[in-house]
């Protein structure tokens, strides 16, 4: 696939991955992407998982077209890009290799050697000319780990964004904005302000194409991406509306969510929900980002909540959740506690606003919670 004249996607998909990361379920599978640039000079940008290592030389060889490349860039460190950094510095001995200082360090763990004959370090706004391109870094630490660079073309205006702008799938599959959303707010989610700091600098810049490490590349519309990766790294609600995030033992809690979710419908309101013990966790705690308001509905258990819910809180305050509006449904046979403990859990979020009141359930709803939930539910809906 050409992404320009000079530039060329050699990148591998990855159809047979079940967990990325070793957490996140990928039906549609990964891809890990890599590019060539074909100039004076010949620089590569990033490698590919291990499991693919021939298949991205055979891309590599293929496009390279008898040529030898003069630069490895690597952007970022994580091993499904960096895997195989050690196989082309041996295939290539002639090649130099631009990274961050940080990046040389963690090749010295990762491989036993950190290439200190042939380093280029970049650092923010050093530039490196292949002939007709100049390449110019731009340092995104924590983007999400502390060694990540990105790379600006300025002839083909293209920025190769690491995994800034990736995305869970095969680049041909789905919605971009669906994957995206859950690849940003479980992998770099809780880095909002690094995000930020970057979309800062790349505001400054003149960008034709983005080419990240995961997922499609992107030529148009631009300002729609980015628009997005604005309001995830800023925290503020992508869209009006309603997550209801449940757990439940005999379904009684279930059935007052479902209600609640019937009440707040009924009244024109959007309305999305999450059994946790069954639905996908990072789709659910995507789903906390992308609306403006929350209810969280669990039992009492071991004078505790349900462990399902309260690793869903975890992944919340892990992601620095904040201006929102939450709701909570409890349920107990003999002492319910749990509306308690999940908004002690939430306390370390900053701007949430707690709505009132808390439906509280002994057992199964009667007439008294049912009422309860009627007012959560015209508190919800303003």
């Amino acid at each position: 696939m050409e992404i320009s004249n000079d530039i060329k996607y050699i990148g591998v998909t990855d159809k047979k991955i079940d967990l990325f990361e070793g957490q996140y379920r990928v039906p549609d599978g990964i891809t890990y992407n890599s590019y060539v640039i074909l100039d004076e000079k010949v620089a590569v940008m990033d490698t590919a998982d291990k499991h693919f290592t021939e298949e991205w030389l055979g891309n590599l060889e293929s496009a390279l077209g008898g040529r030898k490349p003069d630069y490895l860039v690597v952007q970022h460190m994580e091993p499904d890009h960096s895997a195989n950094i050690a196989v082309f510095a041996e295939r290539y001995p002639e090649a130099k290799i631009v990274a961050s200082a940080k990046a040389f360090v963690m090749m010295g763990q990762f491989f036993g050697d950190n290439f200190a004959d042939r380093q280029v370090v970049a650092t923010e706004g050093t530039k490196l000319s292949l002939g007709a391109h100049t390449l110019t870094f731009v340092t995104a630490p924590m983007v999400h780990w502390p060694e990540v660079i990105m790379t600006y073309d300025d002839k083909d205006k293209v920025l190769f964004s690491a995994d800034g702008f990736g995305r869970f799938g095969a680049a041909d599959s789905g919605d971009w904005a669906d994957e995206a959303r859950r690849y940003y707010i479980g992998i770099v989610g809780k880095y909002g302000a690094q995000v930020q700091a970057v979309l800062k600098k790349a505001a400054a810049l003149d960008i034709a194409a983005i080419c990240p490490l995961h997922g499609p590349v992107l030529k148009e519309n631009l300002g729609y991406y980015i628009g997005l990766y604005d309001a995830w790294s800023s925290y503020r609600p992508e869209e009006d509306g309603v997550l209801i995030a449940y757990t439940s033992v005999y379904g009684n809690t279930a059935s007052a969510a479902m209600l609640l979710k019937n009440k707040l419908e009924a009244k024109g309101v959007k309305v999305v929900s999450a059994d946790l013990a069954r639905d996908d966790m990072s789709a659910a705690t995507a789903d906390a980002f992308r609306y403006s308001r929350l209810v969280l509905a669990t039992t009492t258990y071991n004078a505790d909540i349900f462990p399902p819910m309260k690793e869903f809180i975890n992944h919340l305050t892990e992601r620095n959740l904040r201006a929102r509006k939450v709701g909570f449904i409890e349920n107990g046979s003999w002492a319910p506690m749990a509306a308690k403990v999940m908004k002690s859990m939430l306390e370390k979020s900053a701007n949430l606003t707690f709505a009132e009141p808390v439906v509280s359930i002994k057992s199964a709803l009667n007439a008294q919670s049912e009422a309860q939930l009627d007012a959560l539910a015209e508190e919800l809906s303003k």
